[in-house]
Formats: structure tokens, sequence, C-alpha cells
């Protein structure tokens, strides 16, 4: 696949179509170009997979009433804090990551944010994101100076399959970045079964009912006990042309599920992780996007985050496109998919611009035109 700039795709009007441009900056001010050039990445490896959905980095938004709230993320449980030689970013979006603030910052906690950003002022970078890291919360430096160790997809065959007419992919992801990955191939002809454990369900349940359905409805779905029906889930895996799952692979070790072990058996498998399947790391959209880089600075709020959990898309459509690639493949294929990777690889320079208000719209005006900012939108669906 050749890359935006070689495929001659308009960088920000690709942000402007996005949905993302709309969702980044703050609640009472105009929307911000967002760093790099992941809209236009998208829609080259959408058009790649044989799709046309150009709202789709605004999706979640739009279902689920988003808006730009610099210099929070959309969702308000991410920020980028300064530390005192740099800056690091942290979500606080499960009751486990505030339990665990009083570790975090060794001091009494009374309000969250103020107790971190205390903190953080008095570490250095470094200091901060390794604490972070060794608590198990998602977040850590801003720029993660790891961001370009690594392609944010690598591919290794372990086997041989048999190419079917219509694959099966069993999916054990939740949250946004796996299961939009299954809903693409989904839309690209597999068949898709979406598989839950009874003690842990997908998380996405809490939010849109109609974003859920949209990336879901058309798979089948099964909830299996993990400690009393693990045979069950060992068929389905044995059944896949591929699977895809977003667990460190210690979790799924300790279920006797092995990656290597059903690859080399003809299944290939697809795993999504915050940082690669070498890294502990924990990571969500917002803070994973940020570590990548993928932030603008604002004159009065500093370092504010972009889009809505960026990451989470930019990740969920590049493992499509490697997951698709693997079910044509007679190899049976390990492919870890690392989301801090995978969105540092859409770093760019943003592009000389201007944003301005006309009626009741923003703009954005640049060299080569411009293109009204486009509010995040619902898909139109048949």
């Amino acid at each position: 696949m050749r890359s935006p700039d070689e495929a001659g795709f308009d960088v920000v009007a690709d942000w402007a179509a996005s949905g993302a441009f709309a969702l980044t900056g703050a609640a009472d001010g105009p929307p911000v170009l967002p760093a790099g050039n992941g809209a236009s990445t998208v829609r080259a490896q959408l058009d790649d997979l044989g799709l046309h959905i150009p709202g789709l980095l605004g999706e979640r938004a739009a279902y689920a009433g988003l808006t730009r709230r610099g210099p929070w993320s959309c969702g308000g449980a991410f920020r980028i804090l300064a530390t005192g030689d740099g800056h690091i970013g942290l979500s606080l979006s499960r009751p486990s990551d505030l339990e665990l603030l009083p570790a975090l910052v060794e001091d009494e906690v009374i309000d969250p944010w103020d107790a971190v950003a205390g903190w953080a002022r008095r570490s250095t970078t470094l200091a901060a994101s390794e604490r972070i890291r060794l608590l198990g919360l998602p977040g850590g430096a801003v720029p993660d100076p790891s961001a370009a160790e690594r392609p944010g997809v690598q591919t290794t065959p372990l086997g041989s399959r048999r190419v079917t007419e219509r694959p099966l992919v069993v999916d054990l992801t939740s949250l946004w970045a796996g299961p939009l990955c299954a809903h693409l191939l989904g839309l690209g002809g597999a068949r898709v079964i979406k598989v839950e454990s009874v003690g842990r369900p997908d998380g996405a349940r809490l939010g849109s009912a109609a974003f859920f359905d949209l990336l879901h409805g058309r798979h089948e779905q099964r909830r299996l006990d993990f400690s009393t029906e693990l045979d069950e889930l060992r068929r389905l895996i044995a059944s896949a042309d591929l699977v895809l799952e977003a667990s460190r692979p210690r979790a799924l070790r300790q279920l006797g599920l092995v990656a290597e072990d059903a690859v080399a058996a003809g299944t290939s498998w697809l795993s999504i992780t915050a940082q690669g399947r070498a890294s502990d790391a924990v990571g969500f959209g917002d803070d994973v996007a940020a570590s990548a880089g993928l932030v603008v600075d604002d004159a009065d709020l500093g370092l504010i985050p972009v889009a809505d959990a960026l990451a989470d898309p930019l990740t969920g459509v590049a493992a499509a496109l490697a997951g698709r690639d693997a079910l044509r493949s007679e190899q049976a294929r390990l492919i870890d998919v690392s989301m801090l990777h995978v969105a540092a690889e859409t770093a760019a320079d943003r592009p000389e611009h201007a944003v301005v208000r006309r009626g009741d719209a923003w703009w954005v005006e640049y060299a080569e035109g411009c293109a009204p900012v486009l509010p995040p939108r619902r898909r139109r669906t048949r």
C-alpha cells in the first residue's frame, strides 16, 4: 500500500472530512487541526480494503455524543500533564485506576487530577512514566522515546493453512480497536464470531448500544465461562482461520491458550496490545496516541490530545489490513500489532493553515484551498 503522500492524498481535507478535526481543541474554541496524517492513512487503508467510510475516526464520538473538550480527552478520562522536564499522559477511566492513585503519588488523594498534576510537576518524565508502568496504569511519557523502535505491525509465519472461501474469524477483543478490525473483516466477507467471558464482558457494552451494534450486529455472539468452558473455546480457536485478541500474552497462557501453538497448527493469530506482545504496558486510545506524539500544542492550554481515542481506530484499520492479508495467505501467521507504533507511523508535521468561522460552520484554509470541518457523524447503513 502506498503512503498518503505517495498517493497524493490531501491531508488537511481528509482530516476535515473525518470528524476527528472537529473533536480536537477546547470546548469553547475553534477546532484544531490534528497532528500527523492519520486520516489520510486510514483512507488509504480503507481503499485497499475496498471500503469507503469517510467519517470512521469520529464515529464513536458521534454515537456517544462526545465533543472536543481540551485539555481533557473527549471522554474526559485522559489528560496530558507537565513534569519537571517534559510531559506525561494518564488515563483514569477505570475504578481500579483511581484506587491506585495514592500509590502513584505516594500521598493522600482528595481531588484525583490535582494530586496527579502536583506529583507530575515534582517528577521527571522518566521517573513518572516508570512508576505509571510499574503500577499498570494506562499512560506514560509524551512523547514516548520508544515510539519509533519497531513497525506497528510485525508478522511472523509459523505454520501453513488452507485458504477458505468464507474464512472464520474468532474475535476475543473488546472496546474499539479489535472490534473495529473484526467489523471491517466482516464487511469484507468473513464470518465473525464474537466471544466474551461471562465474568468479564466487553466494556464497550457500557457505552453507546447503537455503536456497539454497528461493530457487532452482523456477527455471531457467544458468551463462555472461561473457568468451565475452555474446551469449547479451544475448539473454536482450532476451527478458526484467524483469531483476534487484545490481551497480554501471559494472561492467555494462564488459560492454556498459546498463540504460537495455534499458529503452528494452522490458525493465524492477530494480537493487539498497547506496545506489542513483548511489553506488559497498558494503554487506551487517548493515552497511546499521545505517547505516539499525536498531540497539538495550544497557545492557551498547552499540549492537548487529538480527536477521540485516536490510536484505537488507527490500529483497528491497520490490523484489518494485516488480517485480510493473512486470510489470503497459505502461511499461518502470528501478527503482533502495537497500538503505540501504529499511531507513531502516522506522525507528521502539520501543514500551514488557518481555521475560520463562516456563518455557523468552521472551515480550514490552506495552500490547496479550503474545506468545511465536518462534525462527527453516524454512519449511513443500509
